[in-house]
């Protein structure tokens, strides 16, 4: 009895420190929705050229996937997850000269960095949370990982706006104003304080992976059944991959693009609207701790987020922005800012994309015994949706900002049928 409650206890103590982990991707990650439309009033940018930033963070993760699983069979997950903060760090550090010179190559390249360090670091962390405990139940470990991660992401949007854009007034009316040369340098100077900050709570955290008692996890045996054939006989693996590279450009899409378009629409506050998407995605992730697996099977739960995503994005595209009657139905009585109703559509896109993560990751590295590693790898090289996807609709954009949105209903699409056709998808004998 004593032993079990010691793994418990054990178990519940990784659980807090991977949950600090999540913080951190949240935070970095949905740190670009603010700064996208910050960047682009301090660089002169076009929406294209501003979507350089999810192109530059989300493809580190296509260029250094491989390279960081072979450097993670080398150090193991423990190690792996420090080294990719230690990274991480070298990456908030580039913002600094980057703010000071207002050189957007440098933002980029800082970007690349922080990109790079969360690929190891999710790499270790994401199939460490699945081999923690039964999978049956890993979307619920992974629901309560996304509360922390997207928790963080809705903080980051209003720490953005309180402590850069300070007393700066209407955003909105910054960005279609004429700024002066000196106006965007001292704009620019706003980041370099934040930035210093996140470098130095990142190495605090090297140290805390270095010394907390994190325990050993490990996928099936080599001589498992369920390990035979490479990885491209595992369908539910590579098709996993295609679903969460649909997956991401989405959620990028609705987390990252939402300011963008509200800017476009002229509403106040736009760099705050990322908090909408992110609030969404967190009663999303609250729902998949209560209903998964007791009552809610994995599977349904992704076949329910695919006919979501299908449905709030038909209603991107037809309702008009010149009504608020979804939002004032949903949060108008609470008395949160009501939204146009195909900015509300948009950020209701978080409830959707919530449960797809945490579904996909189980049921996609399912079998793989000794090739979870690999298979890890390659669903987190996915990750890279989220730069192609928002680029793709920034180029869509020159012809409308809401029309441009149908390019999610083919993404949905894709995650429907990955979880339709999840049974047939056999694993090799």
């Amino acid at each position: 009895m004593k032993t079990e409650q010691a793994a418990r206890g054990r178990q519940a103590t990784a659980l807090a420190i991977i949950g600090l982990l999540f913080f951190v991707f949240g935070f970095v990650t949905w740190l670009n929705g603010s700064l996208i439309p910050f960047l682009k009033v301090v660089c002169q940018l076009t929406t294209f050229e501003a979507l350089l930033v999810t192109f530059a963070f989300y493809i580190a993760y296509a260029v250094m996937a491989l390279p960081m699983a072979l450097i993670l069979a080398r150090t193991g997950y423990r190690r792996g997850m420090a080294l990719g903060l230690l990274v991480m760090a070298g990456g908030a550090l580039l913002h600094i000269p980057a703010a000071l010179s207002q050189r957007y190559g440098l933002f980029l390249a800082g970007l690349f960095t922080l990109g790079t360090g969360l690929t190891i670091l999710q790499a270790a962390s994401n199939p460490y949370i699945v081999l923690l405990g039964p999978v049956e139940s890993a979307a619920r470990r992974i629901s309560l990982m996304g509360i922390v991660n997207k928790g963080a992401g809705v903080a980051v949007p209003l720490l953005f706006s309180a402590l850069v854009l300070g007393k700066l007034g209407d955003p909105a009316a910054l960005a279609r104003s004429a700024v002066t040369a000196a106006d965007r340098a001292a704009l620019a100077q706003r980041l370099v304080a934040p930035y210093a900050v996140m470098a130095v709570v990142l190495l605090g955290l090297v140290l805390l992976i270095a010394r907390a008692p994190l325990p050993e996890v490990q996928p099936a045996t080599p001589d498992h059944p369920e390990a035979t054939g490479g990885l491209l006989a595992h369908p539910r693996l590579w098709l996993g991959a295609c679903a969460l590279f649909a997956y991401v450009g989405v959620e990028v899409l609705a987390g990252d693009t939402i300011g963008l378009f509200g800017a476009a629409l002229g509403l106040a506050g736009f760099a705050r609207l990322t908090a909408y998407t992110m609030a969404a995605m967190v009663l999303g992730y609250v729902l998949g701790i209560a209903l998964i697996p007791r009552l809610v099977p994995q599977r349904a739960a992704l076949i329910g987020c695919g006919l979501a995503g299908l449905a709030l994005t038909l209603g991107v595209l037809a309702t008009s922005p010149a009504s608020t009657a979804l939002s004032h139905a949903l949060w108008g009585w609470a008395g949160v800012p009501e939204l146009p109703d195909p900015v509300a559509c948009l950020a209701l896109l978080g409830l959707a994309n919530a449960l797809v993560w945490p579904t996909v990751w189980p049921l996609a590295i399912d079998g793989l015994g000794r090739h979870t590693a690999r298979g890890a790898a390659l669903l987190i090289m996915a990750i890279t949706g989220g730069a192609l996807v928002p680029l793709a609709y920034g180029w869509l954009a020159r012809g409308g900002a809401q029309q441009a949105y149908w390019l999610a209903l083919p993404c949905y699409g894709l995650i429907l049928a990955y979880a339709l056709a999840w049974p047939a998808l056999r694993r090799p004998r």
